[in-house]
C-alpha cells in the first residue's frame, strides 16, 4: 500500500546554494537554486547588490521557473567589493554572499633609468590593454626600503614616468606602480614591481641580463681590440723585415752584376778572403815581357 503526499510550497524559505560561478573586472555570474524543487510557476527573485566601497545599493528583479537560476551582475567596478543577497520577491528569508571583482592589470614594461642624482621610472600606458582605465585616473607609486623595512607612498601621476630622488647609498629598493586607488585606497590596480639596488652592491634586477651582456662586452671588446692591434703590429714587422731582406739581396746582386755577361756572378766562399780582396786584378800580358817558368 502507498499514499501520495504533496507538500505545500513554503515561499518563506530562502534560495539555496547561492555561489559565484565566475568573476571578472566589471561583472559577476552568480547561481542559486529555488527554495524547493520543481516550482510549478514563475518565481520572482530580488537580487540586491551593495557596493561596500561606495556605500550604494542596487536591486535587480529576476523571474524564473527553473530549479537552478543563473544571473549575471553587470556594471561593476574593477577591484570592487560587493555584498549580494537573493530572496523571493515577497521578502522571504534571504541568502547572501560577498564578491570581489578582478582589479585592473599591472602596467607593463616597468623600467628604471639612472641619472646623476635621481632615477626615472618608466612604464607603458595601462589604457593600451585596459578599456576600463582612463589616463585621468592616474597611477600611484610606492617604494619599499628592504634595509629599513619601510614602505613609503611616493605620490601619483597621470604621466607614464615618475622621478625619484634622495635615494641612500647601500640601500636596496623595490618600486611598485599601479592604477591609482579610489575611495580611500580600496579600489586599486595590480602593482608592477621592480627591484633596484644599483646604489649598493648589485644592479637593477630588470636589467640583469642586459647588465651581464654589457659586462661581457666590456671585457671582450678590449681583448679583441688588443688582438687586432697585435696582429697589425706583427704584419707590419714581418713586412718591414721582408722589405729589408729584399733590399739587401738586391744590393748584393747589383754589386756582383756583370754588364758584359748580362748576369750576376757569385763565387763560392772558399775563394773569398782578405788577400784576394787586396790583390790587384790581372788584366793581361805583354808580348815583350818574357815569361819565366821556375
Amino acid at each position: 500500500d502507498y499514499v501520495v503526499v504533496k507538500m505545500i510550497p513554503d515561499n518563506r524559505l530562502p534560495p539555496r546554494h547561492l555561489h559565484s560561478v565566475r568573476t571578472g573586472k566589471t561583472f559577476a555570474v552568480i547561481k542559486w537554486e529555488s527554495p524547493y524543487d520543481s516550482p510549478d510557476q514563475d518565481m520572482l527573485y530580488a537580487v540586491a547588490v551593495k557596493d561596500l566601497v561606495r556605500k550604494t545599493d542596487k536591486i535587480y528583479k529576476v523571474k524564473s521557473r527553473n530549479s537552478t537560476v543563473e544571473y549575471t551582475i553587470k556594471k561593476l567596478e574593477p577591484g570592487g567589493k560587493y555584498h549580494v543577497t537573493v530572496q523571493l520577491g515577497n521578502m522571504s528569508k534571504e541568502s547572501s554572499m560577498k564578491i570581489n571583482t578582478v582589479p585592473l592589470s599591472a602596467p607593463d614594461a616597468l623600467k628604471i633609468i639612472t641619472e646623476n642624482d635621481h632615477i626615472l621610472l618608466f612604464w607603458k600606458s595601462l589604457a593600451l590593454k585596459e578599456s576600463n582605465f582612463n589616463e585621468s585616473r592616474g597611477y600611484e607609486i610606492h617604494m619599499f626600503d628592504s634595509l629599513m623595512n619601510i614602505t613609503a607612498y611616493l605620490g601619483n601621476t597621470t604621466e607614464n614616468f615618475f622621478k625619484v630622488s634622495n635615494l641612500k647609498i647601500g640601500h636596496n629598493y623595490s618600486f611598485s606602480v599601479q592604477a591609482r586607488c579610489l575611495y580611500g585606497g580600496q579600489m586599486c590596480g595590480e602593482p608592477a614591481t621592480l627591484l633596484y639596488d644599483e646604489l649598493g652592491t648589485g644592479k637593477d634586477s630588470s636589467a640583469t641580463k642586459s647588465g651581464q651582456a654589457t659586462d661581457v662586452a666590456a671585457i671582450v671588446v678590449p681583448v679583441l681590440f688588443l688582438l687586432l692591434v697585435t696582429l697589425g703590429i706583427g704584419f707590419v714587422v714581418l713586412y718591414m723585415r721582408h722589405r729589408r731582406l729584399q733590399n739587401s739581396f738586391t744590393a748584393f746582386a747589383n754589386s756582383h752584376y756583370s754588364s758584359r755577361l748580362g748576369s750576376a756572378i757569385f763565387s763560392s766562399g772558399d775563394d773569398l778572403g782578405d788577400e784576394d780582396d787586396e790583390a790587384p786584378m790581372i788584366t793581361g800580358f805583354s808580348d815583350d815581357v818574357p815569361m819565366v817558368i821556375a
